[in-house]
């Protein structure tokens, strides 16, 4: 006897070896022995054998109609062999028995199951659906398919040219495009990025970059709402200065410049005027909530993201020609030893007279030129007495620094800009502490120590930059963090250092600029009407935000400087350049500053020069491969920051080629390109943070 039966949701035929109570001892055609409980079994036969029965079952069932099957099932419950009866007019064979079961297991649509060898009929309404979703998917894959095969010809099927982007950062994985994506990547060895480039989905690799910047921190795009802007203030004073900024030629958002009053002549006022936007923005109105969301203004090569709406920076940046609010602080200066006699800050408005250029001065206004009178340009006079005090004003931080127990800093290091126009780029080498880039420094480091300790005498909350000041921690490292309290700020070599000078570009600044306000219109009274009380839980979560924000809008400014010095190299046709040993394995090359880390690399000192061989570059994965070509003996003259290991192991792995000499160079230039405007800034954050320990 042979019996057919239901094992773990599969069927099976065997010969009965024996039979004990209510179970049977079966053997498989495949040799194998199993114990069957005589609820499971479907069948008893004699003939065929069991092989036999199963193979002819599983061809008779192929053939059965599904649709003529399930009418003739009705709507009640039923046996298979009750339904054998009527569909094939006659008590079913066990070959034919054991089709309609195999039949009606493998269509759960039409028939759904109600125990051993019972079934019922799916209602109509219900295998309707069925029937609808099982063609809608036999058409996906028709379509899914046609995907996969356009894509492996490097073409971009049509519906993809609207997904593209979500495809590659934020797919819906059950989408059909996303699948043929995955299925036409795995087919081509090649990673969804690569693909989507090869196939028109991504028009360059900068389109990547940007694009998955935008859709991570920009969501919902990088354009602003729509907001009604404010009128400027027309109670305010208008000094009687005539202002005038310093700026590279791509800025505009111009929130710093500087007059000069003579008052006698041994005296003479030097006014540090900041743009004044915190008079048209009032805490937690819906400027304030766009420029909170965003925190900072995003730069990148050639572009920015601003923190604030072009229209709104309109009205307030500080433009030739206009008058404008601002709030001022007034250092009167005694020119003959340049020591400080007093000091105010006014809310007030200031008249533009130039938007001074870097581009334009830069060649006039040198060391060299100032030292013996040369050249003529704007305000000549006013930038070679501001050039003179600026040096009294280092001069008085070193002294400051040097009592924290740090080195002095470092002048002859370089900075490098960048100027994109055509998506052509061009990378220009500036050396850090010229004429012009001092001026700006010192006297925003003024101001911002200035209003640090005026917020503070106050008794109200600012939030400021510190470094050192501790026995542990991030003191200790010299690190430089953000409180919500006046601390030192050894780097800098002042007690304190609330950033201000920027407020249409940093959130902080904007918050410190309601905060001086308040001290400036209201005296002692001043932490009653603050905007920010002490302890202000808003207060750090700002800091908080900001900390998170800067730190991201910073590592997207250095990935996009990464593909424009790479783009650079194709762009000079550049097979040979020389680079520079910044410490062990890792160089950076002296046109443009492009990190790299060749493993394998004979040990060098540092400032050591070395030629290498461009083998290749990668604009997508940041990634340059290169061989060292000859050590050279010359040393380079300017200090060298380090890079950080964690920023050269970020963007590529290393993978070492045949030779020790021909790397995988991995790495990105650490020092965030700024707006000549925030010279300020290039020395806090690059000089001083730093913190060199004497």
């Amino acid at each position: 006897m042979n019996l057919f039966f239901e094992e773990s949701g599969d069927f099976k035929a065997g010969s009965v070896l024996s039979q004990a109570g209510e179970a049977y001892q079966v053997e498989l055609a495949s040799g194998k022995r199993s114990k069957v409980k005589v609820k499971d079994v479907l069948l008893q036969f004699t003939t065929p054998t069991p092989q036999e029965l199963l193979e002819q079952a599983k061809q008779q069932a192929a053939d059965i109609d599904l649709e003529f099957l399930w009418e003739v099932a009705g709507q009640e419950e039923f046996g298979f062999a009750e339904l054998g009866t009527e569909y094939f007019g006659h008590a079913p064979q066990p070959v034919e028995a054991a089709s309609l079961i195999y039949a009606l297991h493998g269509a759960p649509f039409y028939f759904y199951k109600k125990g051993r060898g019972r079934y019922k009929g799916a209602p109509e309404a219900a295998l309707k659906a069925a029937l609808a979703g099982i063609e809608k998917k036999k058409q996906q894959a028709i379509i899914q398919a046609a995907y996969v095969e356009e894509l492996k010809q490097l073409r971009l099927p049509e519906q993809f040219k609207s997904l593209g982007l979500q495809l590659l950062f934020k797919p819906d994985k059950n989408s059909i495009e996303y699948k043929a994506l995955v299925e036409a990547c795995s087919a081509l060895q090649m990673n969804p990025a690569r693909l989507m480039l090869a196939s028109g989905g991504l028009k360059n690799a900068k389109d990547f970059h940007l694009s998955k910047f935008l859709l991570e921190h920009f969501p919902k795009g990088a354009g602003f709402p729509q907001t009604s802007l404010p009128s400027l203030p027309q109670d305010l004073p208008v000094a009687d200065v005539r202002a005038f900024s310093i700026d590279d030629v791509t800025t505009t958002e111009i929130d710093d410049a500087f007059s000069i009053t003579h008052i006698d002549a041994n005296t003479v006022k030097v006014g540090i005027h900041i743009a004044a936007p915190t008079l048209g923005i009032q805490r937690n109105d819906a400027l304030d909530m766009i420029a909170r969301g965003r925190m900072s203004t995003v730069y990148m090569p050639g572009d920015k993201i601003t923190m604030l709406p072009d229209e709104l920076v309109e009205i307030y940046t500080l433009g030739e020609g206009q008058t404008r609010p601002a709030v001022s602080l007034y250092v009167t200066v005694n020119t003959e030893d340049w020591s400080i006699l007093s000091s105010e800050t006014k809310v007030e408005a200031i008249f533009m007279s130039s938007n001074l250029r870097h581009n334009e001065l830069d060649t006039l206004v040198t060391e060299e030129n100032l030292a013996i009178d040369a050249g003529e340009y704007a305000h000549k006079a006013d930038i070679s007495l501001l050039w003179k005090w600026v040096q009294v004003l280092e001069a008085g931080r070193m002294v400051k620094r040097e009592s924290f127990g740090l080195k002095p800093e470092q002048t002859n290091r370089v900075d490098f800009n960048f100027y994109v126009e055509d998506d052509v780029v061009s990378i220009v080498r500036r050396k850090r502490g010229a004429p012009l880039d001092k001026i700006v420094a010192e006297l925003m480091i003024l101001a911002n120590s200035t209003w640090g300790k005026l917020l503070a005498d106050h008794g109200i909350p600012g939030i400021y930059r510190a470094q050192g000041g501790g026995s542990g921690g991030w003191a200790a490292k010299m690190q430089v963090r953000m409180v919500t309290h006046a601390a030192p700020h050894q780097g800098l070599g002042v007690d304190q250092y609330a950033w201000s000078t920027s407020p249409l570009r940093r959130y902080t600044d904007l918050v410190n600029q309601w905060q001086i306000i308040a001290c400036v219109q209201h005296g002692v009274t001043a932490a009653l009407v603050a905007p920010f009380k002490p302890k202000d839980a808003d207060l750090f979560a700002i800091v908080s935000g900001f900390d998170a924000a800067y730190a991201a809008y910073g590592d997207f400014q250095t990935n996009m400087e990464r593909y424009w010095c790479l783009r650079w190299l194709g762009q000079e046709d550049r097979h040979q350049v020389d680079a520079v040993v910044l410490k062990d394995e890792v160089l950076r090359l002296l046109e443009i500053p492009l990190i790299i880390r060749l493993p394998g690399m004979p040990q060098m000192a540092r400032g050591a020069q070395v030629r290498l061989e461009v083998i290749r570059w990668d604009e997508l994965d940041l990634s340059i491969e290169v061989r060292l070509l000859e050590m050279l003996t010359t040393l380079t003259e300017e200090d060298l920051e380090d890079a950080p290991e964690d920023e050269v192991e970020s963007l590529a792995d290393v993978s070492a080629q045949a030779e020790v000499s021909a790397e995988i160079i991995e790495g990105a230039e650490h020092l965030p390109l700024q707006e000549s405007n925030s010279v300020a800034e290039l020395v806090e954050n690059d000089q001083q943070e730093s913190g060199d320990v004497a």
